[in-house]
């Protein structure tokens, strides 16, 4: 044991002032911590439907104008996210705002562990900055819930009895750049006996808009399935809180400092504009570490 202590102590005085020496610890040692951080990541990412491709929606809440401008903040964090993680990411539903921002979207994201990540954000998000909707720049706090569901597997098979759906055909929303398809082909399900409502505008034809929404049923149906009563239909959106004061997951505040907070962690960032730019790995690695189903 003493032979041991020595040696390390050697090594020590070696690393203090051989730059040779600290170059290879220290290189040594980032690739020890990468390969642990990874199999960590396999390990926090080895939950049911993990690897599915992920539904993600976004819902103004209390503040109006300025929910709506927040919804759609989150909305281009979120596909900056899904670019970085190289990840398809599609528009499935897009709702513009009568002012600014958005009303609702729903995103597809298909890539590695998109579920995964993304059942992270699931909840409220709450933003603090001064209003850019403000003639008297006041500061203002806004408000939207983030829902996510996991995509179902082909080879998972959902029973749908046609009757009970009402199936609408509409125009497609006017914004959302290039992923939406301005055409009369937008297609909107209702399951009657659940009430769940989906729609669909970012494919070519009328067709393709009704398989995608029926897809994005399916998805909410199966998990609806395996909630034991069906009062539990809430956590198909996760736990339905009021999208208000005092239920947010995390909070992003731009004024008087800069810091995004998540409440669930702990976990805090002081680059609002990297957060918002789509840097969420570190947040959702800090949920992820609570045990997140």
């Amino acid at each position: 044991m003493q032979h041991k202590v020595v040696a390390l102590s050697e090594v020590l005085e070696l690393y203090k002032t051989d730059n040779e020496m600290q170059e290879l610890i220290n290189l040594e040692f980032n690739e020890l911590k990468s390969n642990f951080d990874k199999y960590e990541i396999e390990i926090l990412l080895a939950k049911p439907y993990d690897d599915s491709a992920a539904i993600l929606e976004i819902h103004p809440g209390a503040g109006g104008v300025e929910s709506c401008d927040w919804s759609e903040m989150l909305y281009r964090m979120y596909v900056r996210w899904g670019n970085q993680k190289n990840m398809k990411v599609t528009v499935m539903d897009y709702l513009p705002g009568e002012e600014a921002g958005i009303k609702s979207v729903s995103i597809l994201f298909e890539g590695e562990k998109a579920y995964g990540y993304l059942k992270c954000e699931k909840g409220v998000h709450r933003l603090v900055r001064i209003s850019p909707f403000d003639s008297q720049s006041r500061r203002h706090t806004s408000f939207a819930s983030v829902d996510v569901i996991p995509q179902i597997q082909d080879d998972i098979k959902v029973e749908i009895n046609p009757s009970d759906l009402e199936i609408e055909t509409l125009r497609a929303s006017g914004a959302g750049g290039q992923h939406v398809n301005k055409t009369d082909s937008a297609v909107r399900i209702t399951h009657l006996p659940t009430g769940i409502t989906v729609k669909c505008q970012s494919g070519r034809s009328q067709h393709d808009n009704k398989d995608k929404a029926l897809m994005m049923l399916k998805s909410r149906l199966y998990q609806l399935m395996h909630q034991e009563h069906l009062d539990k239909i809430s956590a198909l959106k996760g736990e339905q809180k009021r999208i208000e004061w005092g239920s947010q997951i995390r909070s992003y505040v731009m004024h008087p400092y800069s810091l995004v907070k998540d409440a669930r962690s702990n976990y805090e960032v002081g680059n609002v504009h990297a957060v918002l730019d789509g840097d969420l790995d570190e947040l959702m690695y800090s949920v992820l570490k609570l045990g997140v189903e």
